[in-house]
């Protein structure tokens, strides 16, 4: 199976981080967000990747390249960005052809049976019921199960089953002839050619869609579910069967991921703390917090933080949420 990531937004609300680098490849529990999607993807047997970028888009190249050089990718780049629809109309040469097609956002991480996912005759979108459906887009299903309406961020939702960003296409050629639709027509919600306007077009014209409510997900695209995602991704068994190093005067609590080349002396690290290769920590408490690669901490008490790389940071009692590449020092 083939699978498409767009990867092309700003992640405008993780900045300051997302600066310097993209939202995807914010890191959570020793990887970044969009090397758990894609091995997830290889596990459950997807062997073709598109990736749809945009800003910073060389970066998610590099990684990919680098990371993963023995997968099938192929890189799309959406200019302009006018929209989840519009990155996928950018996309559409690449799987109008294929049998079926696998759609996941590359900030989004999703808890499910993918056997089951992939097995399903209709289209399936995967759903999750949120407290303000009026921040998603969302899924109304008849009562034989079927989708009957997607609609994004509707302004009085008759549903709160929302859309979560794992989508199953039966019928790939068909979402590419809806996808033509929406833009030739510019058909816009929220100035954007939205996925949903696409799937609703598809509907209309006679496609069966179903859904299926997902155990977890996380929307990366924010700092507090970051952390969370974070803190469930480390309470997964492979960490809790880690053996740290022996740090001088530094006491480890489960479940932490330490990157290489790591020092800590005279610290407490934990729980829930995802800590990027050659980080510095030296008479510092953290916490519930991501502490990026080449960062430097001393004499600083965290919790629920997120620190870039190569930051440097010394004296301080806070939650935080600092950029790449700062400085900041409070020991004096």
């Amino acid at each position: 199976m083939k699978a498409v990531i767009p990867v092309a937004g700003m992640g405008a609300r993780l900045r300051p981080h997302t600066h310097t680098q993209p939202k995807a490849l914010v890191p959570i529990a020793g990887k970044a967000i969009l090397g758990h999607i894609i091995e997830r993807l290889q596990a459950a047997g997807v062997t073709q990747f598109v990736l749809v970028v945009g800003y910073l888009g060389e970066k998610i190249m590099h990684y990919v390249q680098r990371k993963y050089p023995h997968i099938h990718a192929e890189f799309v780049v959406q200019q302009p960005r006018e929209g989840l629809g519009h990155a996928l109309w950018w996309a559409r040469e690449t799987f109008r052809h294929e049998k079926n097609v696998l759609i996941q956002l590359g900030d989004t991480i999703v808890d499910v049976d993918m056997e089951e996912f992939f097995s399903s005759e209709h289209t399936m979108l995967a759903v999750k019921p949120v407290k303000n459906p009026t921040m998603f887009g969302i899924a109304e299903m008849d009562n034989s199960g079927f989708i009957t309406k997607v609609i994004e961020k509707p302004k009085i939702p008759k549903s709160n089953f929302a859309l979560v960003g794992l989508y199953k296409i039966a019928h790939p050629a068909k979402l590419a002839e809806a996808l033509e639709y929406i833009v030739a027509n510019d058909i816009r919600t929220q100035s954007e050619h939205h996925l949903t306007d696409a799937l609703m077009h598809m509907i209309q014209n006679g496609e069966k869609m179903v859904s299926r409510t997902v155990d977890h997900w996380f929307d990366c695209g924010r700092k507090d579910t970051l952390l969370q995602a974070n803190a469930t991704l480390l309470n997964r068994p492979e960490f809790k069967r880690v053996e740290y190093p022996d740090f001088p005067n530094t006491i480890i609590i489960p479940p932490v991921s330490i990157g290489k080349g790591v020092q800590i002396s005279n610290s407490i690290v934990g729980p829930n703390v995802a800590i990027g290769e050659s980080a510095i920590l030296n008479y510092t408490i953290v916490r519930n917090s991501i502490i990026g690669g080449y960062a430097e901490l001393g004499y600083a008490v965290l919790e629920d933080s997120l620190v870039g790389s190569d930051s440097a940071l010394k004296g301080l009692s806070q939650r935080l949420n600092i950029g790449d590449s700062t400085e900041i020092d409070f020991s004096h």
